[in-house]
């Protein structure tokens, strides 16, 4: 796909020096909005595949998230993959809306907390659940992400304040 067009109704992306595309199928039913964000489509040749810009935040991109999560097998990582991924759209959010203060901050952040309210079923079908490893891996990676950005004085807690687990 590197070097190709892709049309949309509303947008059009041309890879550039410095972003890389990744595209990924994704099943035709999935939703188009996930914690308020727009999940950009394209079809082509019939095939549904989504497109995502990689953070371009150089802490970020050279992260690994959720590693304790990947590391442990009680954890699966098909989900664990798909708690990755809201991280990654936070960050992509955060460099889109380049939130001026914390209270905006604290808006990205309770919608990608709200995702991983709704990926606690996904873990517990698989035989696993958001314990206290894993509740403790995912705080850490969104306080890295707010310092990423900027806000080292977030607090851990009201970054993750929604959350179920």
């Amino acid at each position: 796909m590197i070097g190709k067009t892709l049309a949309y109704p509303y947008m059009s992306a041309q890879p550039q020096k410095g972003i890389r595309l990744t595209a990924e199928r994704v099943a035709p039913d999935q939703a188009d909005v996930v914690g308020g964000v727009v999940q950009h489509r394209i079809t082509e040749l019939s095939t549904e595949w989504e497109i995502a810009v990689a953070p371009t935040n150089r802490q970020v991109a050279e992260h690994a998230f959720l590693k304790a999560m990947y590391e442990d097998e009680y954890f699966p990582d098909h989900v664990v993959g798909k708690g990755k991924a809201i991280l990654l759209r936070l960050c992509e959010r955060i460099e889109a809306e380049r939130p001026p203060d914390l209270a905006a901050l604290y808006v990205l952040t309770e919608a990608a907390t709200e995702e991983f309210n709704a990926l606690e079923a996904e873990f517990e079908a698989a035989g696993s659940e958001i314990e206290t490893c894993a509740r403790e891996a995912i705080a850490e990676d969104f306080w890295f992400v707010a310092s990423a950005y900027g806000f080292a004085e977030a607090d851990a807690e009201e970054l993750i304040a929604g959350r179920e687990w």
